[in-house]
């Protein structure tokens, strides 16, 4: 399984329907009658998945559950399906991130092509999450030397914008690699292209610039 489908609905019977739709596509689905209930299991979010949310609810509308998830950092692709169409709402949702908004009644081709898209955006986003978690393992002259590294800057050029030796820098290099689990240049630019640390700017030093 890539995730888990979390479906919220207040609807009792749309949600034994769908959850059965789903189950029957190979999925694993959780679902749950209101906002409150979703975010009183949160810890379950940090898995990989998706919601599938209602608009209108008691207790709290879909957008407020949208915001609240925002503000608590979860970063999880939600697809709006609701009998409810406003215009504006929907703006605002697809502009805080939410992956699609689907009008009821949905076919089941048309939640899986959902629910897949989904799934694609939250293994990118596991990824970008992992590859930042590697930059701040560096150390900041580590970090420095790989801002420079990805802008094209040899050992010799480093070393002197740095004020210290090549075979410094070489060390730092390794380093760097190894910490960023690559083993070609290349695959260093990408991640950097990814980022977007390609333009940034490196300050000439730290505190503790040997660290």
């Amino acid at each position: 399984m890539r995730g888990v489908v979390h479906v919220v609905d207040d609807d009792v019977s749309y949600r034994v329907a769908i959850e059965r739709r789903l189950k029957v596509a190979g999925y694993e689905v959780a679902v749950y009658a209101s906002a409150t209930q979703l975010l009183d299991r949160l810890p379950l979010l940090a898995c990989p998945g998706c919601i599938l949310l209602d608009v209108q609810m008691p207790g709290g509308s879909g957008p407020e559950l949208q915001n609240s998830l925002i503000e608590l950092g979860v970063s999880i692709p939600i697809v709006f399906v609701t009998a409810h169409v406003d215009p504006p709402t929907i703006v605002r949702a697809i502009k805080l991130g939410a992956e699609d908004f689907l009008t009821k009644p949905v076919t089941s081709q048309q939640l899986i092509d959902a629910i897949e898209r989904a799934f694609q955006r939250q293994g990118s986003i596991d990824e970008l999450v992992s590859l930042r978690e590697r930059v701040h393992l560096l150390t900041p002259r580590e970090r420095q030397v790989f801002d420079l590294m990805v802008r094209g800057k040899i050992n010799k050029q480093i070393a002197y914008e740095l004020g210290t030796t090549e075979r410094t820098i070489k060390a730092h290099r390794h380093q760097v690699m190894e910490k960023m689990r690559v083993v070609s240049f290349a695959d260093l630019v990408s991640i950097a292209e990814r980022l977007g640390m390609r333009d940034c700017k490196t300050p000439r030093s730290f505190s503790n610039p040997d660290g």
